[in-house]
């Protein structure tokens, strides 16, 4: 294993000795306080019986530092260079697997490798349970926590994610602010969500050109049992929200007038409390709620996304090694 203490002196020096410069498109900016790395593994309480999903490990710093506590890990790195530092990094950890692949397959889809490797590890042991814990990269970071939020079988118990800060104040956002919109109603309505702590761009190299937050983001059984069609849910608030200052009245009609009429879509407000008038971006979560369980009702959605195909699994243990 290599030294995981990855500061920015180390970095400078191991990129140059190889000849690898951080890619911008790849969103690369490196965590280099080694008191954060630890901070992040402590709010995710990574334990014995946890299989944790990392998506840019970078060159492995915190990849090492989850292996040690966690059953499993799988690490996705698209850069093939710094997927290659990390197998290094962790190298004698058989119990971790480095995916030099995108974690995404589509905006609206994760990578079905990286899920199939997700599931091979949680099948490994009864009561086992899935994480995320990573310094995402900002441009996948909405994509890859929304789908594991709606995902119907791989919802992890917490994630631990350092975003942008715009990002996590997105999620806290309350109706009427600036920053809310579809994500702060998904993820308020799914989970608990805080700001661990807020970063300013020194403790990243390269730096970025504005402030990060380690979030915590804890799914509550309780709010995703509540909300019967996950999927649907998405589907309306997000359809919803690309039309955030129109009424709501002239906004449900338009994206479903084949399958209702405007009076329809009256008595549905008014059984909900609700003025057609009201937007998109002055309705509360639990409006929201109310309003996609009664419009499934009402259109009864048949072409709303399924379950992700299950596929076959193979072992994910002690005796990998990565790849």
């Amino acid at each position: 294993m290599s030294d995981p203490r990855q500061t920015q002196s180390y970095l400078r020096s191991l990129f140059a000795r190889r000849g690898i410069a951080p890619q911008h498109r790849y969103g690369q900016n490196f965590l280099i306080d080694l008191n954060l790395h630890e901070l992040i593994v402590k709010t995710a309480e990574v334990g014995p019986d946890d299989v944790v999903l990392e998506i840019g490990p970078g060159a492995g710093a915190l990849t090492a530092r989850l292996a040690v506590r966690a059953a499993a890990v799988v690490a996705v790195e698209i850069d093939p260079l710094l997927a290659a530092l990390t197998a290094e990094t962790v190298a004698g950890m058989p119990n971790v697997r480095v995916l030099n692949v995108d974690a995404l397959a589509s905006k609206s889809k994760l990578n079905p490798d990286v899920l199939d490797n997700v599931r091979a590890g949680l099948a490994v042991a009864p009561g086992r349970r899935l994480k995320l814990v990573a310094n995402l990269p900002y441009h996948i970071a909405t994509p890859i926590v929304t789908n594991l939020l709606v995902h119907p079988e791989l919802c992890p118990s917490r994630l631990v994610i350092t975003i942008q800060l715009e990002l996590a104040e997105r999620m806290r956002a309350q109706p009427q602010q600036e920053a809310y919109g579809a994500l702060s109603i998904l993820v308020q309505a799914l989970a608990d969500c805080e700001i661990v702590r807020t970063l300013p761009p020194t403790v990243f190299w390269p730096r970025p050109k504005v402030d990060s937050a380690i979030v915590l983001i804890v799914p509550q059984p309780e709010k995703r049992a509540a909300i019967t069609d996950i999927p649907w849910f998405h589907q309306v608030v997000r359809q919803v929200f690309l039309h955030r200052r129109k009424n709501l009245r002239r906004v449900l009609y338009s994206l479903w007038r084949d399958r209702t009429t405007k009076p329809e879509i009256d008595a549905l407000l008014e059984s909900l409390g609700l003025t057609g008038l009201i937007r998109a971006e002055a309705m509360n979560v639990e409006e929201f709620l109310a309003l996609t369980m009664k419009l499934g009702e009402q259109l009864q959605p048949g072409s709303e996304p399924g379950p992700e195909p299950q596929t076959d699994q193979d072992s994910f243990g002690n005796n990998l090694t990565p790849r």
